[in-house]
């Protein structure tokens, strides 16, 4: 497994703080983190030895001890930020969303790395779709005109309000743009429509109809570490199929982590889900010029994580990471392109 737990004590159950820290600077190779986290609860600080732990210590030739005072400071960054996570060690299946993943921290370098380098995605309107604890949403929302934290269960919703609580002053972004609600993707879009009562915590994350219209507008899609099963993934591209054809033009933005195991049925070792993933869209390069609109479906490309600098300091990312960029075109046979945004979300409440 490949959760991420920054310094936690052994054996501990519950909820844990971890700590991740970028700046608008790339990290060179020596900077970061091995990724166990196992000692590492705080902020590494940053006049600390940038190959090893703050405590780290240098030696000449002759055994000597070398003294590094004041050039230390040099290196200190003047533009840290800390991105406070609260999250879970272990979990069942069920609540795997309470814990943090490495795509996640990938998907979250990518987002960090647009928004320091252009202006792509200033303004935009965005959804992160099994959002678990909210990283990515978060990160998106230091420069999002609004960003919708989706997925299910109370205690997993709960946590993702909860890390918008924790950051929106530190990351410096308006609480009122980040819209936690839940997403079940065993439940075709629009999901169920309700009103906001604060009495009444079973309303805190159902969907108001201005919601699902904005929501429908969006330009950007973020999904990480979605991929390990192939039920939910049948669920899952038919979520964002069914968000993808329906308002303002969308492309996904895919971090997973494939993960081996022996098969018996393969009689090797394989990872699980991947290859049923794949199955689902046609990789660009296979399909011809990156505009050939004329085959509906699925299209995907690759993204070479050499593009993706890594900003966030505490984790490695290993080769077993993959990044991908989706898109999809519709049968204009049964395009609803034509239908006014919203359409779906009357129809829906009527229902109720």
């Amino acid at each position: 497994m490949s959760e991420v737990h920054l310094g936690c004590p052994p054996g501990f159950t519950g909820l844990h703080v971890s700590r991740f820290t970028f700046s608008s600077r790339p990290l060179g190779p020596c900077e970061v983190c091995d990724g166990d986290g196992s000692s590492k609860s705080e902020l590494v600080a940053a006049t600390g030895d940038p190959c090893g732990s703050p405590d780290a210590v240098a030696v000449d030739e002759d055994g000597d001890l070398i003294l590094d005072r004041r050039t230390r400071k040099k290196d200190v960054r003047s533009d840290y930020h800390v991105l406070t996570i609260q999250h879970g060690v272990t979990s069942l299946l069920k609540s795997v969303g309470l814990q943090v993943w490495k795509a996640a921290l990938l998907l979250a370098d990518f987002v960090l790395h647009k928004s320091f380098t252009s202006s792509d995605f200033d303004g935009v309107t965005a959804i992160e779709i099994g959002a678990g604890t909210g990283l990515v949403g978060l990160v998106q929302a230091r420069v999002a005109s609004r960003i919708f934290v989706t997925d299910r269960g109370a205690d997993i919703l709960d946590n993702c309000l909860a890390n918008v609580h924790l950051n929106s002053s530190t990351l410096k972004f308006d609480e009122a743009k980040v819209c936690v609600r839940e997403l079940d993707w065993k439940m075709s879009w629009p999901p169920p429509l309700g009103t906001h009562d604060q009495s009444d915590t079973s309303s805190r994350y159902i969907w108001s109809p201005s919601e699902i219209e904005e929501a429908e507008k969006a330009t950007v899609l973020y999904a990480a570490d979605v991929i390990y099963s192939n039920d939910l993934t049948d669920l899952f591209f038919d979520t964002v199929k069914r968000l993808m054809s329906i308002g303002a033009k969308k492309v996904l933005y895919l971090a997973l982590e494939k993960r081996y195991n022996f098969s018996l049925d393969e009689l090797d070792v394989v990872a699980n889900g991947y290859a049923h993933f794949r199955s689902f869209f046609t990789v660009q390069e296979e399909c011809g010029h990156q505009d050939d609109t004329s085959k509906p479906g699925f299209v995907g490309k690759q993204i070479d994580l050499a593009e993706i600098p890594q900003y966030i300091r505490e984790y490695e990312r290993g080769k077993d990471l993959e990044m991908w960029k989706i898109m999809y075109t519709q049968d204009q046979k049964h395009s609803s392109a034509s239908v006014p945004i919203g359409t779906s979300t009357r129809r829906r409440s009527r229902r109720r």
